[in-house]
């Protein structure tokens, strides 16, 4: 029988075995049952598990109501100070996140959100909701949004813990620097998504710049005048 909070080598084979980063144990017996292990591996050696009892359950069949098709992307609420300030609930929120939250999508329409997953933590206990996203007439351009209970439910309770260190769970959050998105130089953004550019250009000449020949720019007769007076004076003056 395997037993992960004892002996985890079953675990790390079947891991490298299948190429998998997350795992999910059942169990049932006298002293603990109905039992749920979730776990994450990083480099095939377990990180992090977190032993959830199930106190209650409500299954699908038990709401006669209409379900979400299969796939949908869930959206994911997490209510409750615990997940915040508890450090066993901060890594059970993780482990939840990388479970639910489907696949990577760089876009998704807003019909498209019609599932939510909803978890409170509440004295020492998790509490699982699921519900089916209505859009209803508002009589305006945004629908007014209902949420309805289609299950399933849970009532967990946190038992048991196996968290690693700090350290070695910052090496695992490290993301490798070929994933990394490059950030674009002159490029920026404000806080409406508008998109800005700045565009560096060579020092111009000025007074090679060509301009159009306007009457307000030409001198004025009086000026020319006295500029060609002053120079017949200076010739005459030459001359003696």
């Amino acid at each position: 029988m395997t037993r992960p909070f004892e002996d985890q080598t079953s675990l790390e084979f079947f891991s490298k075995k299948s190429d998998c980063s997350l795992f999910l144990f059942g169990s049932h017996n006298k002293k603990r049952p109905n039992n749920l292990i979730f776990g994450s591996m990083y480099d095939f050696h377990v990180l992090d598990m977190i032993e959830l009892g199930v106190e209650k359950h409500v299954s699908l069949k038990d709401i006669k109501n209409c379900k979400c098709p299969e796939g949908t992307k869930p959206m994911l609420i997490f209510a409750g100070d615990m997940f915040v300030l508890n450090e066993d609930y901060k890594h059970l929120k993780s482990l939840l996140i990388d479970f639910f939250r489907g696949t990577t999508v760089s876009g998704i329409r807003s019909a498209g959100l019609e599932h939510v997953l909803h978890f409170t933590a509440v004295e020492g206990k998790v509490l699982l909701r699921s519900y089916k996203v209505l859009m209803k007439k508002s009589g305006c351009r945004t629908p007014r949004i209902e949420l309805e209970d289609m299950g399933p439910n849970f009532n967990f309770v946190v038992r048991r813990t196996h968290l690693t260190s700090d350290d070695l769970y910052k090496v695992a959050m490290k993301h490798p620097k070929a994933l990394k998105a490059k950030k674009k130089k002159n490029i920026s953004h404000n806080t409406f998504g508008t998109k800005y550019g700045r565009i560096h250009m060579q020092k111009q000449d000025l007074s090679k710049l060509r301009t159009r020949k306007v009457k307000g720019l030409k001198k004025r007769c009086a000026e020319k005048m006295a500029t060609e007076a002053e120079d017949i004076n200076a010739k005459k003056i030459k001359q003696n």
